[in-house]
């Protein structure tokens, strides 16, 4: 099954963080998935750690590619599909990055991997 990773969802499965649940473990471990990790997501780390609202150690972007590559990983670049289907979006969610990945999700037909249960509220399957 093809899943889309919420940035803290791939944080937390890189650091082995409590709050990951047993699902989301499941879906990270099981080799048939396909995972994948949206460059929007690297856009929200590289601005919350700018506003000072997110702290990771040196090395951090090679730290998430080397995991990426060890874990088969793929980066979802922005298409304009993504961006048009934004367009259209109701605004149940204000979050701009999170509205990306729920785009993206819509038009890739990916299972989108979030803790936040207000994304629930789109055309999606979200999975935690």
């Amino acid at each position: 099954m093809k899943t889309l990773l919420d940035t803290h969802a791939l944080l937390w499965l890189l650091t082995d963080n409590r709050r990951l649940s047993e699902t989301a473990r499941k879906i990270f471990l099981n080799q048939e998935n396909s995972l994948f990790f949206s460059i929007t997501s690297l856009w929200e780390i590289c601005i919350k750690m700018s506003l000072g609202k997110l702290s990771l150690k040196n090395g951090w972007l090679e730290t998430i590619q080397d995991e990426m590559k060890a874990n088969a990983i793929n980066w979802l670049p922005v298409e304009i599909e993504h961006c048009t289907k934004l367009t259209k979006l109701p605004f149940y969610h204000r979050d701009p990055f999170d509205r990306m990945l729920i785009a993206q999700a819509i038009v890739e037909d990916m299972l989108l991997l979030s803790r936040d249960t207000r994304l629930s509220d789109y055309e999606i399957t979200r999975v935690w």
